[in-house]
């Protein structure tokens, strides 16, 4: 039971909107990221979902039941923040025992779930240690333990994994992704990164500055933007975006066209152009292109190691089937 329901809902400061009119609906069981670039109000819509702010009109309903003026402790919900909190003086044990010993669970159950949590997460070993005796990865999967052990309707991850390395980063997506799909339980997840959002979520909310701009499916966002801003936010590298008159051509304000849609050759093509930087990366090759027909460089993506190096003259051509067109309000053209 975990099916959460935005209505109208909206959020101000003083005169300053930050959440204008909004409505949502996040299924039982879904993993829901939220995703934009910073300011764009994820983290603050989140906090209304789990009642640590007052939102200032509309109704948020959790299970069919309306739960805009519910306090937090009662909405049965767990929040997983970018700081892990954890008491340094207490054994992790006694860290992920402490919501249910403030809320009376009785001691064998608590033990219960203790044990499980640890076992779901990997953490049997490390149950008589102190916080500061673990890793950064090992302090997040304790911190996803307390939030495990209170049973709630839906876990709320805010940018979670933000304070851990590039290498812990991927480790600990994939062992949230796991656990969801464990527990079927709902989660929401907020994070700037798109590559977290299209790896984890069954559902992503792109966000600017407060207004929903696109849901769907990660591979949805992927191949049908429906706008200029979601296109050149989701997919990594970024969508390439060109106006002028090659645009025209396609009758389009601008087309969009993604860097592995995109063919290198030394010989022919659409476009003439010269390497700039390259990036090389073993499986995959970026190269940004200088093109005559356009002001800014275009990021192509080959595969494998390809050889070419700075200043070398290429030709450069699109594959028509995957091009975007969107019109000069930047919405996508069908």
């Amino acid at each position: 039971m975990g099916q959460i329901k935005l209505e109208s809902v909206t959020k101000s400061f003083g005169p300053v909107e930050v959440i204008p009119p909004l409505d949502l609906t996040i299924e039982d069981g879904e993993f829901t990221v939220f995703v934009g670039p910073s300011g764009c109000g994820k983290s603050t819509l989140l906090r209304l979902i789990a009642g640590l702010e007052d939102i200032t009109s509309g109704k948020i309903s959790i299970d069919g039941q309306d739960a805009t003026h519910v306090p937090p402790a009662k909405r049965g919900l767990a929040m997983v923040f970018q700081s892990y909190a954890l008491y340094p003086h207490m054994s992790v044990r006694k860290n992920i025992a402490f919501p249910m010993k403030m809320a009376g669970v009785p001691v064998d159950e608590q033990n219960r779930r203790i044990e499980s949590a640890a076992a779901a997460l990997n953490l049997t070993d490390y149950l008589d240690r102190r916080p500061g005796q673990l890793s950064g990865g090992q302090r997040q999967r304790v911190a996803i333990g307390r939030a495990i052990v209170r049973e709630p309707g839906a876990f709320l991850f805010d940018e979670p994994l933000s304070n851990l390395d590039a290498a812990l980063r991927v480790g600990m997506r994939l062992e949230i992704s796991e656990l969801h799909k464990r527990l079927k339980t709902t989660m929401i997840y907020v994070t700037h990164d798109q590559v977290e959002a299209m790896t984890m979520a069954d559902k992503i909310v792109v966000l600017q500055a407060g207004v929903i701009e696109q849901v769907g499916s990660p591979l949805e966002l992927y191949r049908a933007p429906r706008n200029v801003f979601v296109a050149g936010f989701i997919g990594s590298p970024k969508m390439n975006l060109l106006t002028g008159p090659e645009a025209a051509k396609h009758n389009a304000h601008t087309i969009g066209t993604r860097p592995e849609h995109i063919a290198i050759s030394q010989t022919e093509g659409t476009w003439s152009g010269t390497i700039g930087v390259s990036e090389h990366l073993g499986s995959d090759t970026f190269f940004h292109v200088k093109c005559d027909a356009f002001e800014d460089p275009l990021t192509v993506r080959a595969g494998g190691e390809v050889a070419l190096k700075y200043g070398d003259k290429v030709f450069l051509t699109p594959d028509l089937t995957q091009l975007h067109r969107f019109d000069a309000q930047g919405l996508r053209i069908a």
